[in-house]
């Protein structure tokens, strides 16, 4: 008999594994058919590994562990939290804004129990949901009226869908960008039922390029942000104020698709200067549209503000119950911009101390890292991310880890519990302490050292494999 055959003839049968004490532990902790479904999975595994000739542990303990194990990893929530080590403030991929936790404990308290979401106290009859956040926004940013959606996204296809549907949106080339995950401005416009009509070029677009292509089917003229990518040299747009009065004098409408929602001046913490949600009403625009968690620093939200008669209509239309927000989202976003209307957003919103933080604090807390660890300090780069200030940077102190792979430790890290977010540049693994919390620290050197001595032994095999071979 070949010894292959023999080894499968020697697996133990399900029975003989279910009745072993750490299996009955693991029918308390799941059951008894997850239990079954996990050893039924390992034994045929161990059945193709022994056929393929690899090596394989065939023992019922190790049959056993590698079932828990499997069960364990079937257990965790694929939403988990992560420690974001890389220097993106606002990291797309990383679920963006991380809120405040007044904001936090406001999403408890409408979670917990009942709420007012659509109840007047006073009258003791139905109330609107809409009514939340609105007062808050105009008394921030001066606007007329209010409305919030589930994203941006949303909020610019109710725009073009409530006020240009089978009517002609004007917007320059250099504008018609493709945001994450493929999501491209001329593919949302068409989805609206809006014309598009490109204007100027892709460098360069002027007031009068605007003038040339307005016609009695135009129902507004369109900025869109630049979102992830910045143009530099030859290159032209008309100022905001002149769109608008271009729109107000020829009876249409002026929208700004502003991305980012900034409501403070980026420029005093050395970055390159937002254009603010203020500027744009300033410059007369009768509708602008943002994210509620990118430089707003809230849950993800679509915010739409501007002129009563247009917010009006758009509260109007069928699409704005589809795309609206539920309490979770109310009682967030309501927090957050408590945070602005008490002047202690630098304070109190985690992405807004992370951009003002002092260098200073940063080199100290990767100093402390670094004697934590084994690593070194460097000199590294922040970047604000999320489609906001495209290009602009912020200086830091990076913990820079020597391995002999990289790779490995990387990977290490983000399987971790919980897992570390990491980056590699010239052979080194760098964190940035800038965009990890303050709690999140202990976590962060435990898993640190964890995963570095969990590598030594490799890193000494494959030290002493590579000296054999001298």
């Amino acid at each position: 008999m070949n010894p292959e055959r023999a080894r499968l003839r020697h697996l133990p049968a399900i029975g003989a594994l279910l009745s072993d004490d750490a299996a009955q532990e693991l029918i308390q902790q799941h059951s008894r058919d997850l239990l079954v479904t996990a050893l039924r999975a390992e034994l045929a595994a161990a059945r193709q590994a022994i056929l393929a000739s690899h090596d394989i542990d065939t023992v019922p303990t190790a049959i056993i562990q590698r079932a828990a194990a499997a069960l364990f990893r079937q257990q965790q929530p694929s939403l988990r939290p992560v420690i974001n080590a890389t220097g993106v403030i606002i990291h797309t991929n990383l679920g963006r804004a991380p809120l405040s936790v007044a904001a936090i404990a406001a999403m408890r308290a409408a979670a917990i129990g009942y709420s007012t979401l659509e109840f007047d106290l006073q009258s003791g009859g139905r109330g609107s949901r809409l009514a939340h956040a609105a007062a808050a926004l105009r008394d921030l940013t001066g606007a007329e009226a209010a409305l919030v959606v589930n994203n941006n996204a949303a909020a610019l296809v109710l725009i073009l869908s409530a006020l240009a549907r089978d009517k002609e949106v004007i917007i320059s080339r250099g504008q018609l960008v493709e945001i994450g995950g493929g999501f491209r401005i001329p593919a949302i416009m068409q989805q609206s039922g809006a014309r598009l009509v490109e204007v100027g070029a892709t460098n360069r677009t002027s007031l009068d390029d605007f003038a040339d292509a307005l016609s009695d089917r135009t129902a507004m003229l369109l900025r869109a942000h630049s979102s992830n990518f910045k143009q530099i040299g030859f290159v032209q747009q008309p100022a905001l104020s002149d769109l608008a009065s271009l729109a107000q004098e020829r009876g249409m409408l002026m929208v700004d698709d502003l991305g980012s929602g900034a409501l403070i001046n980026t420029a005093q913490f050395g970055l390159d200067y937002e254009p603010t949600v203020q500027d744009s009403l300033a410059a007369g625009v009768d509708l602008v549209c943002f994210s509620g968690d990118k430089l707003l620093g809230g849950p993800q939200a679509g915010i739409i503000l501007g002129r009563d008669e247009a917010v009006g209509q758009l509260q109007a239309h069928p699409l704005a119950r589809a795309l609206r927000v539920d309490k979770l989202t109310y009682a967030a976003l309501l927090a957050t911009l408590q945070h602005y209307r008490r002047g202690e957003a630098l304070a109190r919103i985690p992405i807004w101390q992370m951009i003002s933080r002092p260098l200073a604090d940063i080199a100290e807390t990767a100093h402390r890292w670094a004697k934590a660890s084994g690593g070194s300090v460097i000199k590294g780069e922040s970047t604000a991310g999320g489609g906001s200030l495209p290009g602009a940077t912020l200086p830091t102190w990076l913990l820079a880890l020597g391995s002999a792979d990289p790779e490995a430790l990387k990977a290490a890290l983000r399987r971790a519990d919980p897992p570390v977010i990491a980056r590699i540049a010239g052979g080194q693994v760098l964190l940035d302490p800038r965009t990890v919390l303050a709690e999140q620290e202990r976590d962060l050197l435990q898993t640190l050292q964890r995963a570095r001595a969990d590598l030594a032994p490799r890193a000494d095999s494959l030290s002493a494999r590579s000296d054999s071979q001298l």
